[in-house]
Parts: structure tokens; sequence; C-alpha cells
């Protein structure tokens, strides 16, 4: 009696998870590349030419701090000139020299601060681009689905997230384009054409040479 109770139970269950399958959905996929629809978006071209501003105003800075040090470093070249020039007297030379030395303490302490602001406005910067993408990419990905809803779509998925093989008439990237461009403005802002070639994925070029200096005559640039 309870061997027949246990197998009328787990019939019951396998039927009833049966069911509960063959109501589900039948899965209908579609794919999109979301790094294309990223530098697509017309939000993008906005944001890229938010952070370029960004970027040129930290690269004039650096320039005027850069311009500052050269000019002392100028002038220490001076006076160390000054400081080894017999023709002047004892004490002329004597405060040339203790002059040189402080100038030199003022030029190490603009490199450390012009080593500073780069390294950290690089950081910013970069910390302003991945919030941005993230941002975008958040907002791409809710139109994209709501995309592939009204197509009738179960699943949709990013072209390039690990899938191996996908035909063609399941993507839907050239569609979803103009799909989260439908409400770009009519006239875009000045600045986001000259921004257009630029995807936002890129690493803001501001502060990403190698380190600026300023040239200390008679003193090796540190490494």
């Amino acid at each position: 009696m309870n061997r027949t109770l246990k197998s009328i139970l787990t019939l019951t269950a396998f039927g009833a998870a049966a069911l509960g399958l063959s109501a589900q959905p039948a899965p209908k996929i579609v794919t999109a590349d979301m790094g294309k629809l990223l530098e697509g978006y017309y939000k993008t071209e906005q944001e890229v030419a938010k952070l370029k501003t960004n970027e040129q105003k930290v690269q004039e800075e650096l320039e005027r701090m850069l311009k500052e040090g050269n000019q002392l470093a100028d002038r220490y070249k001076e006076s160390l000139e000054q400081a080894k020039n017999t023709l002047l007297t004892a004490e002329a030379r004597s405060k040339a020299e203790a002059d040189s030395a402080k100038m030199l303490e003022d030029l190490q302490q603009r490199q450390g601060d012009i080593n500073t602001f780069k390294n950290n406005n690089q950081r910013a910067l970069q910390q302003q681009l991945n919030n941005v993408r993230g941002v975008l990419l958040e907002e791409i990905s809710k139109k994209v689905a709501d995309l592939a809803k009204s197509k009738g779509a179960t699943i949709a998925m990013d072209a390039h997230s690990g899938i191996i093989f996908a035909d063609a008439a399941y993507d839907i990237t050239d569609e979803a384009m103009v799909y989260i461009n439908k409400d770009r403005p009519a006239t875009p802002p000045p600045a986001a054409a000259s921004a257009a070639a630029a995807p936002v994925a890129s690493t803001p070029a501001a502060t990403t040479s190698g380190s600026p200096s300023v040239t200390v005559p008679g003193l090796a640039p540190k490494k």
C-alpha cells in the first residue's frame, strides 16, 4: 500500500512539473551589440563632449603650472651663474648661492605638485568616464529590453557576451540603434559634433602621457 501511494505521489509530482514546463513560453532570443549601441547613442556624444571639456581644463592648468616652473628654472640658472661669477664680490656670490639653494627647493616642490595634480586628475577623469559609461549602458539596456519585448522576445543578449554563434536573423542591433535614439533632440548640442568620433569607452588623454617635468639646469630629472 505504501509503495503504491509513493508511486502515485511521484507520478503526480512529475506530471505537475511537466505541466509547469509546458506552460512556459517558447524561448525567443534576440542579440544586440551593446558596444556598438553605446558608441552610437546620442547621449554618448553629449557626455563625451562634457568629459573633453573637463579634460581640456585639466590640460590648461597643467600647462600653466609647467610654464611657471620653467620660468623659475630660468631664474635658478641665472642665480647659479651669478654664484660662479668671479667678477662679483664674495658677498654677492654668497647671496646668489643662497638664492639658488632656495629656488632649487621651490623647483622640487613644484615638480611634486605637478605630479600630484596630474595623478589626481587622471584618476578623477577615469572615474567620471566609468560612471558615465555605467549610466549609459544601464539606460541602453532598458531600451533594448523594451524593444525586445515588443518583438515578442523572451531573452535579449549582448552579441559579445560569450555567444559562440547566433544567426544574423536574431540580431536587432540596427533596429535598436534607431529605437534608443528616437528621442534625440532635433538640433544636437554644438559640442556634440566634434565629439561624435570619440567613444565613451576610451581613456581620457589629458594626463595619459609621461609625467610632465620642469627642466632644471644642472639637475637630472627624477625617474
